[in-house]
């Protein structure tokens, strides 16, 4: 079982499942990350405390349980781990291993068989969740500016700006021109667009050919 050092989980564990939801934790296949260009080894934890551990294919039975006090047993033949609380949802499980920094990292294999299939993918993934919602509240009580969470066929959130002629949103950027404006989740109306103070922008064909 190999373990990653990482400080994401800290930052995001104000988001997380408590790890005494067995509903969720349990009768779950979780692929656990590790040498998995070769390697694919699925942990299945079961009511009864029974744990499957399938290695590309081939099935151990072991033996798990939760202790309270956000810990974690897992019993195999030769050794035993203990873990504590590291990360939790649907997608992420992130047992740390105690008296450590490190984490085992675990996927639901319905993502593993998509995207999350890496650790950096993981990472990534978190961040865009957890991460960037803070982010983008501290943006908003800095600038002002309203991030809305409608986005552009690249997946781009846009920034909403109230002008004159109601709400246009645009990609973040520095200046305006050449970028595509929207308005209502269609391009904007051409015309002279004013926001601010004394500030105006126009709109051709949907484009910001002025600002």
């Amino acid at each position: 079982m190999k373990t990653f050092l990482t400080d994401i989980f800290p930052k995001i564990q104000r988001f997380s499942e408590k790890l005494d939801n067995l509903t969720l934790l349990t009768n779950q296949h979780w692929v656990s990350i590790d040498d998995i260009l070769s390697t694919k080894t699925v942990y299945i934890f079961r009511n009864n405390n029974e744990l499957l551990v399938s290695t590309n294919g081939k099935v151990q039975k072991e033996r798990w349980e939760y202790l309270g006090n956000k810990s974690l047993l897992i019993d195999k033949k030769v050794d035993s781990y203990l873990f504590k609380h590291g990360f939790f949802d649907e997608n992420i499980l992130a047992l740390k291993v105690d008296s450590s920094e490190e984490y085992a990292v675990f996927v639901n294999e319905s993502k593993y068989d998509g995207e999350l299939n890496s650790i950096d993918r993981v990472f990534d993934f978190l961040r865009r969740k957890y991460l960037d919602p803070t982010i983008k509240s501290t943006i908003e009580n800095k600038t002002g500016q309203l991030i809305n969470p409608t986005k552009t066929t690249n997946n781009i959130v846009l920034v909403k700006h109230e002008t004159d002629k109601g709400v246009i949103e645009i990609a973040p950027c520095m200046n305006f021109k050449g970028q595509v404006a929207y308005m209502n989740g269609q391009p904007a109306p051409d015309g002279k667009y004013k926001y601010g103070f004394m500030l105006s922008f126009i709109v051709e064909n949907g484009i910001i050919v002025k600002d």
